[in-house]
């Protein structure tokens, strides 16, 4: 039986040499370096393993529980579909690793995919603001910048994580003019901005995203201030999941908010839950998409 810690502490070292590179694929990094490595003697046993490393990995996760799940989801999924047709168990260990390698092979190349795909709605002079820090929306708007497209950034802080400061400053490095607001200013700025990006941790099966607390309120800003609001992900973050309300963003951290008193209770999620009926258009290396269209490419990846 595998050990999963071992695999927990190989995944984040993977994070830490390589920081373009997104946890969800670190995380199938990581199985595929234990499928290499594997000392399994059946596939059930095999699996077993692999499901119980998957589990340790979300369980070390915090803003990036849902992608990595889904990730994983796809990735075991993908690597098992021709496993049947091996008689000899090594030759099928074989077959798991090639097909693990083409999946994070295709996993890589979707940010590069997605990149072009959205330089046609950044106009010159335009003013956009996004939320955390994305790869994939940086890969986008790095694009638009190489191809001498000339805008503005709005980010907000983004907070428990500050993950927007993050991206703050790189946008900074690459020479893109940027600007930080804080998390409440989303409403007084709205008006002054052509179309909110967000990346996404998550795309459900309705269409809708889990991402970073505070993507929801950019959403319903952008309702209501009648702005388009688009997202930004790969087809490994695609999961079945339904979710209804924000009760049904899976299990996350949580951090006490600075300054409350410790006698007082405090609410601080990291991810929330974004309806499809506030995102325009989602930005992904299968195309552009409507929220009604995530359903038939879910069919497509899972059947």
């Amino acid at each position: 039986m595998a050990d999963p810690q071992k695999w927990v502490e190989q995944f984040k070292t993977t994070c830490q040499e390589d920081s373009s590179m997104s946890t969800a694929v670190a995380a199938m990094h990581t199985l595929l370096a234990f499928l290499r490595q594997c000392q399994a003697e059946t596939l059930a046993e095999l699996l077993h393993s692999v499901k119980a490393i998957t589990s340790a990995l979300i369980a070390s996760t915090e803003t990036t529980i849902t992608s990595v799940s889904s990730a994983c989801e796809l990735f075991l999924r993908f690597i098992t579909l021709k496993a049947a047709a091996h008689d000899d168990f090594k030759e099928c260990i074989q077959a798991l690793i090639k097909s693990g390698e083409q999946f994070i092979s295709r996993a890589k190349e979707g940010r590069a995919k997605i990149a072009p795909k959205g330089v046609p709605f950044i106009r010159d002079g335009a003013t956009l603001l996004t939320l955390a820090r994305s790869r994939a929306v940086q890969a986008m708007l790095l694009e638009a910048h190489n191809r001498n497209k000339r805008f503005k950034v709005l980010v907000t802080e983004s907070r428990p994580s500050l993950q927007g400061l993050e991206m703050a400053q790189w946008l900074e490095d690459k020479g893109i003019p940027v600007s930080v607001i804080s998390d409440a200013a989303v409403g007084y700025t709205i008006e002054k901005v052509d179309f909110v990006i967000v990346g996404a941790e998550t795309v459900v099966e309705n269409g809708g995203i889990i991402n970073s607390i505070g993507t929801y309120l950019a959403a319903m800003a952008c309702k209501c201030a009648n702005k388009p609001f688009y997202a930004v992900g790969e087809s490994f973050k695609f999961v079945r999941l339904f979710p209804l309300g924000q009760d049904d963003v899976p299990a996350q951290h949580s951090h006490a908010l600075a300054d409350v008193p410790s006698s007082i209770a405090s609410i601080n999620p990291l991810l929330d839950y974004t309806p499809p009926a506030y995102i325009t258009l989602l930005f992904t290396d299968l195309g552009v998409l409507t929220p009604s269209a995530v359903s038939d490419e879910l069919i497509k990846l899972y059947c």
